[in-house]
C-alpha cells in the first residue's frame, strides 16, 4: 500500500524570451511578443523592461545634456551628491535621474519612461487576450538603486492583472504570532526574479514567470507601490531635509485638541541648545507650561498687565479688547514654552557701548536657540507659533512662573498639532538679501 501523497512543494519557473527584435517609435510591442512565440498559458505572468514600452510609445526625445532632460521630468529632488540626483519624477517614482535613459539610444536623444506605465501594461495584457487568448498579467520593470542596500535591482513600475500587493496584515505566522506590519511587494519580486534571466546587457527585454497564477487578480496597479509622502520617513536627502526643515516650518496659529508629547518637546530642546552661544556659555531655558492650570494663571496675568498698559496709553476699551484678542493663540494652545534667556558668564565692561554688545551676543543666540526649537517642533510634526509677549512684561511672568531674577523671558511659544495645513510661502529670492563686498 502506498502512502498519503507528499503534499506539493511550491515552485515556479521564470524564463527570458528570445526573438524580441529592435523596437522602434510606433511598433505594436504586443504584436512583436506574440510572434516570438512565447509559449503563454493562462496565469503566465509577462515581465516587459519599460525601455522597449518607451521605444515603442516614441518616447524618446532630443536634448542637449542628459542633465536637462532629467531637469525637465523631475518634479522634487529627493537627495544631491555631486551630479547624481535622486527624484521625484511626473510619474511618482524616486529614483536616480528621474528614469531618463541615455543608453541604446542614438547620440543626441535620450530615453523616458512610459508616460503612463500601468495603462501601458494594460495595453499589453489586453492586446494579447485578443492575439493568443490567454490572460496572463503584465509588468512593466525598471531598474532601481534602494535606501539602505547597494546594487541594483529590477522593480514594478507598471502592472496589469496583478495584485501588487500581498497584505498579510491581520494574519499570524506559522507560530499563531499576529502579523501586524507584513505587506509584501509581489510585483516586485517578480521584477527582480525576471531580470535575473533577462539580464542587463543580453538583450532579452522580456520574461515569464509561470506557476504563480494565484498572483494575478485584479483592481490594483503598480502605482499603488509608491509610498505616499505622509508615510515616508525617509522623504528627503540630508542636505535636502535641512533645507526642508528650515524652510518649511510655518507659524501655526490654530490647534486641535490632541495632546502633545510631552517627551517630543523635550527632544526639541535637546535640538534647540546646540545653538551657538557666546563665551562657551549656555544662554538657554525653557520653562514647559503643561498644566492648563499653570497655562492659564499665566496668561491671565499678562493679560491684565497688558490691559494695564493699554490703558496708561490712553487705548478706548474697544481698541484694547481688540488688540488683548491676539493673544488667543497662546490661550487656545494645548501646550505652551516659555524661553528664557539668562546671561551667567557675560562680561562687564563699566563701558555703555561694550556691554550693549555683550548683551546683544546673547540675544543673538537666544534667537537661534529659539528657531532650533521651532524647526525641531516641525520635526516632530508638532505645529507651533512664537510671540513676544512675555518680554514686556517679565516682572510679571517671574512673579507667576516662580523663576529667578536673572532668567528674561524671551516671548512664548505655543505647540500643537495644526488644525490646517499652514498657507504656502511665497518664496523669496536670497539676492535680495545680499551684498558682496
Amino acid at each position: 500500500m502506498s502512502g498519503p501523497a507528499a503534499p506539493a512543494v511550491p515552485s515556479y519557473e521564470v524564463r527570458a524570451l528570445a526573438g524580441i527584435p529592435e523596437v522602434r517609435p510606433g511598433d505594436d510591442l504586443a504584436a512583436l511578443i506574440a510572434a516570438a512565440d512565447p509559449g503563454l498559458r493562462d496565469g503566465d505572468v509577462l515581465l516587459v523592461t519599460s525601455k522597449i514600452v518607451s521605444k515603442a510609445e516614441g518616447r524618446i526625445v532630443r536634448a542637449e545634456s542628459r542633465e536637462e532632460a532629467v531637469d525637465a521630468e523631475t518634479v522634487r529632488v529627493v537627495a544631491r551628491r555631486g551630479a547624481l540626483r535622486i527624484v521625484e519624477n511626473r510619474q511618482g517614482l524616486v529614483m536616480a535621474a528621474a528614469g531618463v535613459d541615455a543608453s541604446n539610444t542614438d547620440p543626441g536623444t535620450v530615453l523616458l519612461l512610459p508616460e503612463d506605465p500601468d495603462r501601458s501594461a494594460a495595453g499589453i495584457r489586453s492586446a494579447l487576450r485578443e492575439l493568443l487568448s490567454v490572460d496572463v498579467g503584465v509588468i512593466v520593470t525598471d531598474t532601481f538603486g534602494r535606501p539602505w542596500r547597494t546594487g541594483l535591482t529590477d522593480v514594478a513600475i507598471g502592472s496589469a492583472g496583478v495584485r501588487v500587493l500581498d497584505d498579510l496584515r491581520g494574519g499570524t505566522d506559522d507560530r499563531g504570532n499576529p502579523l501586524s506590519a507584513t505587506i509584501v511587494a509581489t510585483a516586485d519580486e517578480l521584477a527582480a526574479a525576471g531580470d535575473l534571466v533577462k539580464g542587463k546587457a543580453a538583450g532579452l527585454p522580456v520574461a515569464v514567470v509561470r506557476g504563480l497564477g494565484h498572483v494575478l487578480g485584479e483592481g490594483s496597479a503598480a502605482a499603488d507601490l509608491v509610498r505616499a509622502p505622509a508615510d515616508d520617513m525617509f522623504r528627503l536627502g540630508t542636505s535636502e531635509a535641512v533645507r526642508e526643515a528650515v524652510t518649511q516650518r510655518r507659524t501655526v496659529r490654530a490647534f486641535t485638541d490632541e495632546p502633545v508629547d510631552p517627551g517630543a518637546v523635550r527632544r526639541a530642546v535637546a535640538a534647540a541648545v546646540t545653538a551657538p552661544a557666546p563665551h562657551h556659555t549656555t544662554p538657554w531655558r525653557f520653562v514647559l507650561l503643561e498644566s492648563a492650570r499653570s497655562r492659564l494663571e499665566l496668561l491671565d496675568a499678562m493679560r491684565d498687565a497688558w490691559v494695564e498698559d493699554l490703558r496708561r496709553d490712553g487705548k478706548s476699551e474697544e481698541s484694547i479688547a481688540k488688540r488683548v484678542r491676539r493673544g488667543d493663540v497662546l490661550r487656545n494652545a494645548p501646550y505652551l514654552v516659555v524661553p528664557c534667556m539668562v546671561t551667567d558668564g557675560a562680561h562687564d565692561y563699566g563701558h555703555a557701548r561694550r556691554d550693549a554688545a555683550e548683551r546683544e551676543m546673547f540675544v543673538v543666540a537666544m534667537g537661534a536657540g529659539v528657531q532650533n526649537f521651532l524647526v525641531a517642533l516641525a520635526g516632530e510634526r508638532l505645529g507651533s507659533a512664537w510671540v513676544s509677549s512675555t518680554m514686556f512684561c517679565r516682572d510679571v511672568v517671574r512673579k507667576v512662573l516662580g523663576l529667578p531674577e536673572g532668567w528674561d523671558p524671551m516671548g512664548a511659544v505655543a505647540v500643537g498639532h495644526a488644525a490646517a495645513a499652514p498657507a504656502e510661502r511665497p518664496a523669496r529670492s536670497a539676492a535680495a538679501f545680499i551684498e558682496v563686498r
